[in-house]
């Protein structure tokens, strides 16, 4: 391995999802959490939520959810950094960002609807 690259243990991928059970599995404890209650707040099933604390392999979108309704979900973008410096890659990421933003538009309002457009008795008008 080069001199500036951390050097990081080649354990297999079956003991990274063991040890990342394990600290998930701490971090709910951790908040009191049941697996029923850390599910519905991540919006998985219980089933999932009980593959990622086992060490079983799952989908990355589920592992995502997971840690961000525990508020582990911060330092994700430190995984795979982008090259600094790089006007393409700096664009990219501000475009993804953008991107990811929701704009919502709510259209005019009839006389006599409610904010969910239901009919109110006497706005006939």
């Amino acid at each position: 391995m080069s001199a500036n690259r951390a050097e990081v243990p080649s354990y297999s991928a079956d003991y990274w999802l063991g040890e990342f059970g394990r600290r998930l599995a701490a971090a709910r404890l951790g908040r009191n959490w049941t697996q029923a209650h850390l599910a519905e707040e991540a919006g998985v099933s219980l089933a999932t939520v009980r593959r990622l604390e086992a060490g079983h392999s799952v989908q990355l979108a589920n592992w995502l959810r997971v840690l961000g309704a525990l508020g582990l979900g911060a330092g994700l973008d430190q995984l795979i950094r982008p090259s600094a410096g790089d006007p393409h890659v700096e664009l990219e990421r501000a475009r993804r960002l953008a991107k990811g933003r929701r704009r919502r538009a709510s259209a005019p309002r009839r006389k006599g609807a409610t904010p969910r457009g239901e009919w109110i008795w006497g706005e006939d008008a």
